[in-house]
Parts: C-alpha cells; sequence; structure tokens
C-alpha cells in the first residue's frame, strides 16, 4: 500500500504509477479542533499551500486541543450524580465509606493526564529516549517526526490487540482440537457448527467423524494463527466477502498469520528500522485483518463448535441478583474451557451437598466481563453482573466467596478489595497471575491440560472452604436486578424467521432506519456507561435496531434495553416490527461474539444483494478503553462499516495520522471514524449517516 500513497506536500512528492490499484491522497490536511477538542479534517490544503505544509503549526495547535479534550473528563462525583445504574451509584459510595480505591478514585488521582501521552508523541522505544515532540523539537533523537511516532506508537497498540485476542483464539482453538483428540476429557457439543464451518474451508466431511473434521478445523484455524511462510489466509478465503478480500489484496494488506504480522509489527515500530509512517500504517491494516479473522472469528469458531452455539434465553442481570447464604462464585475474564468445568462441576448434586453440609443454600455463579458473558446462555444459572471497569464494585459487596480470574480485562486492584473482604481469588492461566491469588492454572506447556476436571473440583472445593471462613463478613447489596434476554445470533435470526429475509425487507422498507453493533469496554474518560446508554436512546428512538457484546453489553442489559419492558424506548417502526417478543437491543455474546453481528450483517446483505458498505450498518464503541479496541473498530471499518466514538485515540499530534485514520480511509475501504465526546451528537451522526446510506440506496 505505502507505494499506492501519493504524498502531495512539498517535501515528498513520491506517486504510484499503478493507478488501477487503491491508493489513498495523504494531502497536508486542514485539521481543525471540535467544540470538544476532537482533532477533525476541515479542509484539504493544496499541496502549494506553505503554511499547511509547516508541520510545526500544527504541532503548536495540538496543545490547544489535547487541554480542551481533558475538559470533557468526568471526576468521580460526576459518575456518583450522572451514573444511570443506581447500583453502581450506591456502591461507589459504599466504597468511599470504606475506604477502597476504585478505578474511578485512581482516575482522579491521575489527572492531569500527560499532553503528549494523549497526543500520541511521546517515544519511549529505545533507550536514547524517551523523547517528545514539540515546535521545539519536532524529531526524537532517531530522527523521527510526529507522524512516524504516533504511527508507531498506534500500531505497537493495534499488534498487543492481535496477540490478546489471538492468545484467547488459540486457547480455545487448541481446547477443541484437544476434545476432538482425547487429551482433554469434555464433549464437542457443536457438531453442525463444525460441519457447515468445514465445508466452508474445504475441509472433506462426509463419511467422516465429527472429531476427525473438528482435528481438521482446528488444524486450519491454527495455521492461520501461526504459518511463517506466505499461503493462503484459510479464514479470510471462508468468511470474508468475495469483494472485500479483492480489495485487501490490491492494497497488499492480506496477512501472512496473526503471529507473523504481531511479530513484524515490533519489528517495523523498533528504533531504525521502517522510517516511513504510511508502511506502518500499512502493517497496521494488517494487523486489524489478523486480530478480525483468528482472534475474532477464529475463536467464535472454535468457541461455538465445542460448546455449542447456545440458544436465546433470560438471565437475571446486575448486583441485585447476589444473594446472602450461598457460595457465591464469579468467573470474570475471556477463557471458557476451564470456566465452563467450573460451572458444570458447582451444579453437580454431590458439590451443592456438601455445600449444604456447611451452612449453605447451594451453589451460584456469576459472571463478570465475558467469561460470564459466553457462559450465561449455555449453562443455566450463570447471572451477569458488571463489566471489567465496575468489577471493584461487586467485590465490595462482601457477597463473594470465590472469584476466578481466567485472562484479560482483570484489574490487579481486585485483590484489595477482596483482602478486605477475605475474598479467595485464584488464577487459572499461566499467562495472566495476581499477586496474592492463589494458583489453579494451566501451565505454560498445557502438560495438564487432561487434569481440568480435576482442576475445576479443586476450585469448587476451595469456594465451599471460603465459605466456611467468611461466615460473619458484613454483606452490602443493592436492590436492583432485572431480567434481560441474551444468546441472539445468525441461528437463532433463522430459526426465529425461517432466513434473513424478513430483517432483510425490514431494513429495506424502513420499518428499521439501520442497524449497529454497539460493543467495546469502557472509560472513565466519559460518564461511565452513561455515553453507552446514551447513543442508545437517540438509537432506538430514530428505528435503529442495536446489535450488542462485550462490556458495552452490560449497561443495556442492566438497564432493561435486553427485555421487551424496553420497546418504549423506539420509534413506531422499530416497535412495530419488535412487538411482541423481541428486546430492541439483541445481545449476541461476549466480545469475540462481534462475529455473530458481522454473520447479522452479512446475511442481510446477500439477501438484499448488496455490498456491506452500501448498506445503513454501523459499528459504536463509545466507550472504548484498552487495546483490543482500536483493532475491534478497525475490523469493522476494513468491511467498509463506519466506527463511531467518544473516546479519542491517542493521535494528536499527528495530521497525517488524523487524516488517515479518521477520513483518509473513505476511499481506500469505504468507511470512516467518526470521534464526539458528547454521546447524544454522536448518536445524531449516527442516525444522519444511516440516512444519508439510504438515500444513495433509493431507500427514501
Amino acid at each position: 500500500m505505502s507505494e499506492h500513497i501519493h504524498n502531495h506536500n512539498h517535501s515528498n512528492t513520491e506517486h504510484s504509477h499503478n493507478d488501477d490499484k487503491p491508493h489513498i491522497h495523504s494531502h497536508r490536511a486542514l485539521i481543525g479542533f471540535d467544540k470538544h477538542g476532537i482533532p477533525t479534517i476541515v479542509a484539504k490544503a493544496d499541496h502549494s499551500d506553505e503554511t499547511a505544509g509547516d508541520p510545526n503549526a500544527f504541532i503548536r495547535d495540538y496543545m490547544n486541543a489535547v487541554a480542551e479534550y481533558k475538559k470533557t473528563f468526568p471526576s468521580k462525583q460526576n459518575v456518583i450524580d450522572q451514573t444511570p445504574d443506581p447500583a453502581v451509584k450506591e456502591m461507589l459510595l459504599r466504597a468511599e465509606q470504606l475506604g477502597i480505591d476504585t478505578a474511578f478514585d485512581r482516575f482522579d488521582k491521575q489527572k492531569p493526564q500527560c499532553n503528549f501521552g494523549l497526543a500520541g508523541i511521546c517515544c519511549k522505544i529505545c533507550n536514547m529516549g524517551p523523547c517528545r515532540i514539540t515546535a521545539k523539537s519536532p524529531h526524537g533523537v532517531c530522527g523521527a517526526d510526529a507522524d512516524l511516532v504516533v504511527a508507531r506508537n498506534l500500531l505497537r497498540a493495534a499488534a498487543a490487540g492481535v496477540a490478546q485476542h489471538g492468545m484467547h483464539a488459540r486457547e480455545i482453538i487448541l481446547s477443541l482440537k484437544w476434545a476432538a483428540e482425547g487429551k482433554l476429557d469434555i464433549p464437542i457439543m457443536g457438531e453442525q457448527k463444525i460441519r457447515s464451518t468445514a465445508e466452508a474451508f474445504g475441509i472433506p466431511v462426509k463419511h467422516r467423524t465429527t472429531k476427525k473434521i473438528a482435528i481438521d478445523l482446528a488444524d486450519a484455524l491454527l495455521a492461520d494463527m501461526s504459518r511463517t511462510e506466505s499461503d493462503e489466509y484459510k479464514t479470510i478465503k471462508a468468511c470474508a466477502p468475495p469483494e472485500r478480500q479483492k480489495v485487501w489484496k490490491e492494497l497488499d494488506i492480506l496477512p501472512i498469520s496473526a503471529y507473523h504480522e504481531v511479530f513484524e509489527a515490533y519489528h517495523k515500530t523498533g528504533c531504525a528500522i521502517d522510517g516511513d509512517w504510511k508502511s506502518i500504517m500499512q502493517q497496521f491494516l494488517r494487523c486489524g485483518l489478523a486480530f478480525t479473522f483468528s482472534g475474532v472469528v477464529g475463536a467464535n469458531i472454535a468457541t461455538d463448535s465445542l460448546f455449542g452455539v447456545g440458544d436465546r434465553v433470560t438471565s437475571k442481570v446486575n448486583i441485585g441478583a447476589l444473594q446472602k447464604g450461598y457460595v457465591n462464585i464469579a468467573v470474570h475474564g475471556h477463557l471458557p474451557t476451564l470456566v465452563s468445568q467450573i460451572v458444570k462441576t458447582g451444579q453437580e448434586e454431590k458439590f451443592i451437598e456438601l455445600a449444604k453440609s456447611k451452612g449453605a443454600k447451594g451453589i451460584r455463579f456469576y459472571g463478570i466481563c465475558c467469561s460470564g458473558l459466553a457462559a450465561m446462555y449455555r449453562y443455566g444459572g450463570v447471572i451477569p453482573l458488571s463489566n471489567a471497569v465496575s468489577a471493584e464494585l461487586v467485590l465490595g459487596t462482601g457477597a463473594l466467596d470465590l472469584w476466578v480470574a481466567d485472562v484479560q480485562d482483570v484489574f490487579p486492584s481486585i485483590m484489595e478489595v477482596a483482602k478486605c473482604f477475605k475474598t479467595t481469588v485464584v488464577t487459572t492461566s499461566d499467562s495472566a497471575r495476581l499477586p496474592g491469588a492463589e494458583r489453579y492454572e494451566y501451565d505454560h506447556h498445557h502438560s495438564n491440560i487432561s487434569e481440568t476436571k480435576a482442576l475445576a473440583e479443586k476450585i469448587i472445593m476451595r469456594a465451599i472452604e471460603s465459605f466456611e471462613q467468611r461466615k460473619g463478613i458484613p454483606v452490602y447489596i443493592p436492590p436492583y436486578e432485572v431480567e434481560a434476554e441474551v444468546g441472539f445470533s445468525v441461528e437463532y435470526v433463522h430459526k426465529r424467521f425461517g432466513s434473513m429475509k424478513p430483517l432483510a425487507d425490514a431494513l429495506k422498507s424502513g420499518k428499521i432506519l439501520g442497524i449497529v453493533n454497539m460493543v467495546g469496554c469502557n472509560n472513565p474518560k466519559v460518564l461511565y456507561e452513561k455515553a453507552i446508554v446514551d447513543v442508545a436512546d437517540v438509537l432506538l428512538k430514530n428505528n435503529v435496531l442495536i446489535l450488542s457484546n462485550g462490556c458495552a453489553s452490560f449497561p443495556l442489559m442492566k438497564l432493561g434495553y435486553c427485555n421487551t419492558s424496553s420497546l418504549d424506548k423506539t420509534g413506531e417502526s422499530l416497535r412495530e416490527f419488535l412487538t411482541p417478543d423481541l428486546p430492541p437491543v439483541w445481545h449476541v455474546g461476549e466480545c469475540i461474539d462481534n462475529t455473530r453481528s458481522s454473520g447479522i450483517f452479512a446475511g442481510i446483505a446477500n439477501e438484499l444483494g448488496k455490498k456491506l458498505y452500501e448498506l445503513p450498518f454501523a459499528f459504536s464503541s463509545p466507550e472504548w478503553g484498552n487495546e483490543k479496541g482500536i483493532d475491534a473498530a478497525l475490523g469493522f471499518r476494513l468491511m467498509g462499516i463506519n466506527s463511531y466514538h467518544c473516546v479519542e485515540a491517542q493521535i494528536y499530534g499527528s495530521q497525517n495520522v488524523i487524516e488517515f485514520l479518521k477520513d483518509g480511509t473513505r476511499e481506500l475501504l469505504g468507511s470512516v471514524m467518526h470521534v464526539d465526546t458528547d454521546p447524544v451528537s454522536l448518536g445524531n451522526k449516527i442516525v444522519e449517516d444511516m440516512k444519508a446510506k439510504r438515500k444513495s440506496l433509493g431507500w427514501g
């Protein structure tokens, strides 16, 4: 791609001579800042404009923009005053009374956050630094300018996201393979998923056992994860729209493997390696594809193949669903293999009776973050309570006897709160340890994978012991709980409607204005969970159907949006389509279940004979916070679907990267990135863009 980029400023006039391939026109943009301090492109400068080619002018401007942006950051008191979930408010006040620090306290203590960090122009890659880019010193010691520093930092964040979701994918793909080989003693529940997916991959299925097919499928997914020589990326070939594959090939961003692209990302961004910001951003796009098709699609295929797709079910939600007197176990993180066996073991009669013999009423399971979301629609009785940011508040109830911390989105701060209430914390992976936690882990080599059931039994026994040891610990449970409908999927849509046609017809006719996939983590830079709810309110009022998964889905579940009782929040035509039994927000699952949302998008597009980027679809992660968040948005952008956010990426310091990331991919990929710290304004922008898409289609 870098050789296809036209850069029309005076210092670099290289041109592509291959005009039949897509390319980016990377003019020196005139960057302005909106009322929230968010950088935005206000005009494209002609290459003869001398002032537009002055990088120092932009460097001087960004300080003011960062200062304005920081003014939008809420305080803990703002959260207490305005959080939409009364349980969060009560637990924040209780934590304050008990002297317990939360993420919101620590965010306040970090203020004012570093301007250079927020702008992405602090470089600490080598030991000659750290360097910061300013008008006085526009280059680091090695000569890197703002464009290169910002691009390298962004790519490293994206590569970390690939590694994180990729680790999740690797573990579950190996679990599928080992279950088929007999090394892991758990049943394979998704036979139909295995067979249908194998056919798409070109794997023979006739006259073969499910286990043999599963091994071949797992091997294909693992090859995409780790090959070192360039070859066909089978998951992309099988699962991506042909039109998109053609675009990606022409841009030369098809990945070799997830491992390779992470390896290459850290290589290219090292000191004195790749000095071209455009080349760095090309690798950024490759990482986006590796994240999407190995870290998300591959993980989803393996999860549904091993544990089954699950079905639409009703679940209790929120802290009020906690009950005193039980052996209360929370599962927190992302990996389902051991969690599935812990839940299954804890539901066995012999352990329930053992718990009762110690004075408990029974054993109950609760979900934090994605471990709970993956389990809740597959195993009865797993109650989702909170996303990662408010995990400390759940612990602060004093109601939990044991906390299972597997991997990812488990803040180390939970240990301090757990100690206050004598809650036992156990870790289950060599990759993710917590100081002071007890270890019931798969080792680094997975040499004890055959001991999965034994590990699960030990963890249940430890929970019962903890219940005994914690008798007399004060418990406070805010009285807020609701029911949520969860477990929507492509398979459920076909089951409910017979095909995608009724959903596609409703979209075309205007009963549904558009469909948005609302996901992502949470971030104290915006009002906790309120940004998500405010965007949702605007969308529903304008007849936009919402799909949701991951941490962003928690406020939507907790506040009733995943229940038919919230149909009164929708516009008339959407309500007519959903009545009587469908909620206005369809909860599709954990964060890797973005695949379910994209599968629904693709099914509708196929039914209508349209390309994804032509349709009124959107991706929104209003409160995104971790490294995986930039990849998740990029995955949909690569499909041609716009992304919308209330939190800015750390790119203020580079006008070229701002242009590339936000608007420069409009012609390249058919999508843009829009940021607005005002969630109502963001929601209105999504609606406005959906109406424009409908007009282009002649749908009115």
